[in-house]
């Protein structure tokens, strides 16, 4: 898969720009899960050395997205059924609270941006890419945690969503086939949430918050693990492990 990494500008420091963008990349499920991610590879693919990879990924191996061999490359977590079911968990214990606090704060303004944003997924649905609707996803959930005005709770949130990227990709792979056959609507969950949003029944929009992330756990449930898959030597497009 082309990633599609900018050259890091002027405008941030060169370990930052290397450091959001993989952030980024992980976290809307770019990567599959135990893909291995070479410093060498990375370099080349941001235009750096490898000094600024490899702070980014020792940066993200801290916040446990990544682990690191000995030799220096990073590796995408595996996914199971377990660790599927402690971060889902968290993320109806924190989102949950996030949505309940931020649903009262959102305007009206905020209300549209997220019917915007369901309207572009239902677009994306039809005839876009799996990775801009995820992306789209995290835009509508984060519009309404971040109107909760906590900042420890967003930055919880982010850290968790961080660690359900390998579970992302491996959605992306299930849903992509039956939305380009038009089997499955990209964001009815969303549609009920700003339903309860615009009726100002914030208690019925936590429900629903909580009720999108468990029916995606089910969904990952089904097709997960029970136990981490052999993790291949080396992936297409990333080189070996040096």
């Amino acid at each position: 898969m082309a990633l599609g990494f900018e050259p890091v500008s002027g405008r941030v420091t060169v370990q930052d720009g290397v450091y959001q963008q993989l952030r980024h990349a992980l976290m809307v499920g770019s990567f599959d899960p135990a893909q291995v991610l070479t410093i060498a590879s990375l370099a080349e693919a941001f235009g750096t050395s490898n000094m600024p990879v490899r702070e980014a990924l020792r940066r993200l191996a801290a916040e446990n997205a990544l682990e690191i061999s000995q030799n220096g490359s990073a590796c995408v977590p595996v996914v199971t059924r377990a660790r599927l079911d402690d971060l889902c968990r968290a993320r109806v214990a924190v989102e949950g609270l996030a949505a309940e606090l931020g649903a009262p704060r959102l305007t009206t303004s905020d209300i549209t941006t997220l019917q915007q944003i369901t309207a572009d997924q239902q677009a994306i649905g039809r005839n876009g890419s799996i990775y801009e609707l995820i992306a789209k996803n995290q835009q509508f959930h984060f519009t309404i945690y971040r109107a909760s005005g906590s900042d420890v709770l967003f930055q919880l949130i982010e850290t968790l969503w961080l660690r359900f990227g390998p579970y992302m990709r491996l959605l992306s792979n299930h849903v992509a086939p039956l939305m380009r056959a038009g089997t499955m609507e990209p964001s009815g969950r969303h549609t009920a949430i700003i339903a309860a949003l615009k009726d100002r029944d914030f208690p019925r929009a936590r429900e629903e918050v909580v009720a999108d992330i468990r029916s995606t756990q089910e969904t990952l449930r089904a097709i997960c693990p029970d136990v981490p898959e052999p993790r291949p030597v080396e992936f297409a497009g990333f080189g070996k492990a040096s």
